[in-house]
């Protein structure tokens, strides 16, 4: 069992307690103090399961707790803060109901190698995500098709941004997640790894099931309004599509990557003996 480390109550709006809500929307602070907040029983026990480090874990003042989160108060080594409901609301993003645990957790390093390389890749490049929702639903849709990693260009919606890790639905924890200071950057490594480029627009005329995705694969993901960036298209080795029908003129980034994922997971395992 780990060891509990018992910290002070706060009751008030103190600068702690300001520092930890500046994290919810601050993304400088953020990565200024290299930890996010962690909200929900499954994002939470993902972070613990996985060997995250959790910095906090803040309470409610008084009982009683669900054996859940009781457990994670004695087992996890991190300092424990007990606080007024309605500041925990705050930070739970649940001020009518506050939740029994909050993490503040430590970020990881954005490393490439973090990501495992070999002859089964999958892994996906999202270029300046607009909306922290469709980056947290496509780390799930990753995980849920048993990617390898996420890796983020370009200035957009921030991994550690609270609704990336709902939105996730704690997978952010089970996949390596990764910010890229360039193109050329991931483009090296992807080449390094044996993998192909391969981007997803609307407008290529190669439908996604004509595309064979068995080898290592690095999937490109397009900012939501206006698609992959120029250097992007550069690097690709090709370009699919999704085709649809209907009235719809298109699917949104997350749904049009998990169609690919799917796609590719079908591919590999139709080629297993």
């Amino acid at each position: 069992m780990g060891t509990t480390i018992t910290a002070r109550t706060i009751t008030s709006r103190n600068a702690r307690f300001q520092q930890w809500l500046a994290l919810l929307t601050n993304r400088t602070k953020r990565h200024r103090t290299g930890e996010f907040i962690v909200q929900g029983v499954r994002p939470i026990t993902m972070a613990v399961e996985h060997g995250w480090t959790v910095r906090a874990l803040l309470h409610a003042r008084e009982g009683p707790w669900s054996r859940w989160a009781q457990r994670l108060l004695e087992q996890v080594d991190s300092e424990r803060v007990a606080m007024a409901p309605e500041l925990l609301g705050e930070l739970g993003a649940k001020a009518d109901q506050p939740p029994e645990l909050v993490a503040v957790v430590a970020m990881r390093p954005d490393r490439l190698d973090r990501i495992p390389v070999g002859p089964d890749l999958l892994a996906i490049a999202f270029d300046r995500p607009a909306s922290p929702g469709n980056l947290g639903t496509l780390v799930r849709s990753l995980d849920a098709f048993g990617g390898h990693g996420v890796v983020v260009t370009g200035h957009g919606a921030d991994v550690y941004d609270p609704k990336v890790v709902r939105a996730s639905t704690g997978s952010l924890f089970a996949v390596p997640c990764v910010r890229a200071s360039s193109t050329a950057e991931v483009v090296a490594w992807a080449r390094r790894a044996g993998a192909q480029v391969v981007g997803s627009d609307e407008t290529s005329s190669v439908d996604v099931d004509t595309h064979l995705l068995t080898g290592p694969t690095l999937l490109v993901v397009g900012r939501e309004a206006t698609g992959m960036s120029a250097a992007w298209r550069e690097a690709c080795d090709a370009v699919v599509r999704v085709p649809i029908a209907g009235a719809a003129s298109s699917l949104n980034a997350a749904s049009a990557a998990s169609v690919v994922l799917y796609e590719a997971t079908r591919q590999r395992r139709a080629e297993r003996p």
